[in-house]
């Protein structure tokens, strides 16, 4: 596979000089441009131009909601983009409910990146409605986006009938305890999602209660990160019940909480049942 990574100036107006990159051997570019903006008709021009393209790598610049919606726009017609990452990109939620908009019938994109870009409860609830009819996503990344509970439980609404997604990130969000138990009302009928990351989502123990719940039935999640959740021996107790049935989970991270000496009894306990897990406190 061909990489290439292309920075542009300040001083570059236009992409029109991409038009000969019609190569079938091009598949990856890979774009700096700050600190100037990508216009909407340059996006379409650069993804038409570039028919072979399977990923686009935009993250850190400044394309902002027009930029998203002119990628939209392509998305909807492009068979080829694998790999979208748009991280840092200031889209906000009109980014992402015009990206909804494509993954309800864009059929190729499996990996989409939207770390960092504001969409708040908003966008994810967009995501969301995309996700009940989207067939092929694998991976969505919404680190640090200012998700609440109500974000996390729109996304768990689809989880329940999304039969593509496999990785869920949802680091440095503010879902709480509530988007925690409508999460794990989702994992007790999902059977695809293998990884999910919540660090740093201030679940607590009632968030840890109701995950263990899912624990003890879901047989599809094999990575679990809690890291940094205001979770004491309570919530250690109770995953430590769950993790004594659970064959499925192999990596559980609880870096960063309030474990006591209680807690992580419990839980060396659980380990010498469970001898497929790895966990860190």
């Amino acid at each position: 596979m061909k990489t290439i990574h292309v920075v542009l100036p300040p001083e570059v107006k236009r992409l029109s000089n991409l038009q000969s990159a019609k190569s079938s051997h091009l598949h990856k570019l890979s774009f700096g441009m700050r600190p100037r903006k990508m216009r909407a008709n340059e996006f379409r021009l650069l993804m038409n131009s570039l028919k072979a393209l399977v990923a686009l790598d935009l993250h850190f610049n400044s394309i902002g909601k027009e930029g998203a919606q002119a990628l939209s726009g392509a998305l909807e017609t492009n068979t080829s983009l694998t790999d979208l990452d748009l991280t840092n990109n200031s889209i906000g939620k009109e980014g992402a409910l015009a990206l909804s908009e494509s993954l309800k019938t864009n059929t190729s994109l499996t990996n989409l990146n939207l770390n960092v870009n504001s969409i708040g409860d908003e966008g994810a609830l967009a995501l969301s409605e995309a996700l009940k009819t989207n067939t092929n996503l694998t991976d969505l990344n919404l680190y640090n986006n200012s998700i609440g509970d109500e974000g996390a439980q729109g996304l768990s609404e689809a989880l329940k009938s999304n039969t593509s997604l496999t990785n869920l990130n949802l680091m440095v969000n503010s879902i709480g305890k509530e988007g925690a138990l409508a999460l794990s009302e989702a994992l007790m009928t999902n059977t695809s999602l293998t990884d999910l990351d919540l660090w740093g989502n201030s679940i607590g123990d009632e968030g840890a209660l109701a995950l263990s719940e899912a624990l003890k039935t879901n047989t599809s999640l094999t990575n679990l990160n809690l890291y940094n959740n205001s979770i004491g021996d309570e919530g250690a107790l109770a995953l430590s019940e769950a993790l004594k049935s659970n064959t499925s989970l192999i990596n559980l991270d609880l870096q960063g909480n309030s474990i006591g000496d209680e807690g992580a009894l419990a839980l060396s306990e659980a380990s010498k049942k469970n001898k497929t897990l790895w966990f860190s406190v």
